[in-house]
């Protein structure tokens, strides 16, 4: 088990094992969510043993005991509760994509069952199948439809998910630290076909991304 629990945090798809700001800050987050988790449970031990040791010296006459479980059970969770809601609210106000000037601008659309991406090149459109090309340290906007069923679209190592609705267009703002080729999949299923749906991402450098801009228009 152990060994099932430290694989499932690396691989292609992992979403701990990051590749970009916005999936550092879901990382991050779990993380934290994880050790308010742990505190919460520590506490709630240490408080029942504490209850219970008091009731057995006090016998069948409760004390103050009852006033202490009742307002350390009320305030502790609150605390912890409250912290891990305004980290929350933090982090999801970062992935928010705001306009940027050098932002790549890319349209995704899921189908039954493969992924079609859209973007400027040096020479007109470039359309590819199940390959999405990026550049490294650039943001870039994925503009995320669909053209039959609900999809969503995901590469764990770059962000979070968003789904590809049917007459609409969802916004998710991905980036990339450095070159490389990741992993990603439909999360959301949709039909028979669901399994394989899944696509690759290319991380170009800035040699490699003009390369790729200038060549795959043609």
């Amino acid at each position: 088990m152990p060994a099932l629990i430290v694989g499932g945090c690396a691989g292609p798809l992992s979403t701990l094992d990051t590749a970009g700001p916005a999936a550092r800050d879901i990382a991050t987050l779990w993380w934290v969510m994880l050790g308010g988790a742990f505190i919460l449970a520590f506490f709630t031990l240490g408080l029942l043993a504490w209850a219970l040791r008091r009731r057995g010296r006090e016998g069948n006459h409760r004390g103050s005991t009852g006033f202490w479980i009742g307002g350390l059970g009320l305030a502790m969770p609150s605390v912890v509760l409250l912290g891990l809601l305004i980290y929350a609210l933090v982090i999801g106000e970062r992935t928010i994509a705001r306009p940027v000037p050098d932002a790549v601008v890319v349209e995704a659309t899921g189908h039954q069952w493969f992924w079609t991406f859209r973007q400027p090149g040096a020479s007109g459109a470039i359309t590819t199948r199940n390959v999405l090309h990026i550049p490294a340290g650039r943001p870039v906007d994925v503009r995320i439809a669909s053209a039959d069923v609900i999809h969503s679209f995901w590469v764990p190592r770059l962000g979070g998910k968003m789904d590809a609705i049917p007459g609409q267009v969802n916004v998710l703002r991905i980036e990339a630290s450095a070159p490389g080729v990741l992993e990603g999949q439909c999360a959301e299923f949709c039909g028979v076909g669901h399994t394989g749906n899944r696509f690759r991402v290319i991380v170009h450098d800035a040699a490699g991304w003009a390369t790729f801009q200038r060549t795959a228009a043609r």
